[in-house]
């Protein structure tokens, strides 16, 4: 039993007092309840303790009403004192010392347990659609505490119980303070769920099922640290699970992916996963993706079908584009760190969106990251000297090469099986533009220099798997030199937007990649273009295709007339394929 639960167990309840002290602040705060409302109290942590006790003491004296002051005198402060283990804590000692978790703070007859930062739920919230059959994943922001570690309880109303409230009336926000003291992470009672409530599942994510269509759904959350729980935080959804959009792009591949891989094979999986930043803007909504209905272009419904598409890979590593930050951070994120998968993650300068790698956790651990914003590495890596060397003659080529953001996101994932076995993944996305042929090209050489860098100097031998939405089809320069080796300086792409950024130069470089997927007919289906845009390029030395997940047919793409759709979360399709590591003697 822990001291905390040794005192309540001998003195009895009793409020609490929590106290929040970090090491890089110079103050800290005391929260408490005193004449009846909740006080923060800010000081510092090198002030000595009996000046923060006196300052309690002025707070819990009530201040009379102006009638009574008249007659009377303001009631004396009230004694205050602080002990630890049943010893008095010096008036001189500092605050940042003083206050110990498991102190007790005496307030006149009241006495207070001292919780020094304990595990908190400071904000909890649920997607604004909750579809039966697509799990939920809460956004959540903790301190002191980790999502793995936090007990996560699902409840569905009951209809016809008393005390249940109609649809939609709105809840009041749960106070957290207002809750029992943390206790041991193996010692922690559940509460009831309360009138018109029941359980209906334990975890992070939660998949409604058919039958909770039209219920309303209400999450509680225990943070927790593993020594300690904090104080719950309930929240009720906004509005009841609604149906599904039915058969969904993707389900047919799910009934390839239906158990994991095992060493040496791994399932990979590049998707470009449409940004919100994109899919929500005037231009997304009316010109871009018209023929998508508005709510399907909704950041949360999206989202819902994402995490159902993603789990359903059973995917080792994931490589993923155009994910927006916030997306990353509230969904994507968590939803595939409670499935096992931990993710690292590369913002664009001047965009919110960016790249994010994920790997199993159970079959990998992150040795190394190896990032680089391709046009700063062109202009200050002296690996890239040549290179820049050529783009002189061509100023206009060259700045606009420069004023491109585009990331280069590399990982170093190691074997927990065999740590004398890892890989390189690298991430990419490069320049859009339909006539950038020429910049691409640039972007993919100063790409492929890094990664040979990484994984014939940094970590000699490693296999390669280079995933991305590289925006070129079979049929143009870079997707040539990448599988090739060579680009002439002939070649048309050179002059894609016109005489003033031309910049013939020829290239090579020196590995050896081939696209694990081939060059399927479309990755990319909107109205007006559809093509392949996307890869899985891999070290054909080193690592060999097992298997390639099927796409879905044109018929499940364009059931909806292009992507993105009620049935589909982006528009562009994703990459799977079993990949089989290959031993080098």
């Amino acid at each position: 039993m822990s001291a905390v639960r040794l005192l309540l167990s001998r003195l009895g309840g009793m409020e609490r007092a929590v106290v929040r002290a970090l090491p890089s602040e110079p103050k800290l705060s005391i929260s408490l309840e005193l004449a009846g409302s909740l006080r923060h109290l800010q000081r510092e942590q090198s002030e000595p303790l009996g000046r923060a006790l006196a300052r309690i003491a002025a707070s819990a004296t009530r201040a009379p009403s102006k009638k009574i002051r008249r007659q009377q005198q303001p009631d004396p402060p009230p004694c205050v004192r602080l002990t630890y283990r049943g010893l008095a804590v010096s008036d001189e000692a500092l605050n940042g010392e003083a206050w110990r978790d498991g102190a007790v703070l005496e307030v006149g007859e009241a006495r207070y347990l001292v919780q020094r930062n304990p595990p908190s739920c400071l904000q909890l919230e649920l997607p604004s659609r909750l579809l039966a059959g697509f799990p939920l994943c809460p956004a959540v922001r903790l301190e002191f505490a980790r999502p793995e570690l936090c007990r996560f309880v699902w409840y569905r109303e009951v209809l016809g119980m008393p005390g249940v409230e109609e649809p939609g009336q709105p809840q009041a926000p749960a106070d957290p303070y207002e809750d029992q003291a943390p206790v041991e992470a193996g010692d922690c009672p559940e509460p009831p769920a309360g009138a018109g409530w029941e359980e209906a599942g334990r975890g992070q994510l939660f998949t409604p099922s058919a039958s909770d269509v039209g219920l309303r759904l209400k999450l509680r959350c225990t943070p927790g640290d593993g020594q300690r729980f904090g104080p719950s935080r309930e929240l009720e959804a906004g509005s009841p699970v609604e149906a599904g959009p039915g058969s969904c792009t993707f389900e047919r591949r799910h009934t390839f992916t239906q158990h994991e891989t095992r060493d040496p094979v791994l399932r990979t999986a590049s998707y470009n996963v449409l940004a919100d930043v994109y899919a929500q803007s005037p231009t997304g909504r009316t010109v871009l993706f018209a023929y998508c209905p508005a709510h399907a272009l909704e950041r949360d419904y999206r989202q819902s079908l994402l995490r159902r598409e993603l789990a359903g890979y059973r995917a080792d590593v994931i490589c993923l584009q155009e994910v927006d930050g916030s997306v990353y951070q509230e969904s994507l994120g968590p939803a595939l760190a409670a499935g096992g998968m931990d993710g690292v993650y590369r913002g664009k300068e001047r965009q919110r969106e960016g790249l994010a790698t994920f790997f199993r956790r159970s079959r990998f651990s992150l040795v190394g990251q190896h990032d680089i914003r391709l046009s700063q590495a062109l202009l200050e890596d002296p690996l890239h000297a040549e290179l820049l060397a050529k783009l002189q003659p061509y100023p206009d080529a060259r700045d606009s090469v420069v004023q491109r953001s585009t990331a280069l996101q590399v990982s170093v994932l190691q074997s927990r099986s065999d740590p004398s076995q890892k890989i390189c993944v690298a991430n990419t996305h490069l320049y859009f533009h339909p006539k950038g042929g020429n910049i691409r090209l640039v972007q993919i050489a100063v790409a492929l220099a890094h990664i040979r860098r990484v994984a014939y100097e940094l970590y000699p031998g490693i296999p390669i798997i280079f995933c991305g939405d590289f925006n070129s089809t079979p049929t143009m320069g870079m997707y040539s030199f990448v599988k090739n080796g060579t680009i002439d300086e002939s070649h048309e792409d050179w002059t894609s937007n016109g005489e003033e950024e031309r910049c013939n130069m020829s290239l090579s470089h020196p590995l050896k990649l081939e696209s694990a997927c081939g060059e399927p007919e479309y990755t990319n289906y909107v109205v007006g273009f559809n093509g392949c845009l996307d890869y899985i390029f891999i070290d054909a030395q080193r690592v060999e295709v097992e298997r390639v997940i099927p796409l879905p047919t044109h018929e499940e793409v364009t059931r909806h007339r292009a992507l993105p759709s009620v049935s589909h979360p982006s528009d562009h399709l994703a990459l799977v394929c079993d990949l089989r590591l290959k031993q080098i003697p």
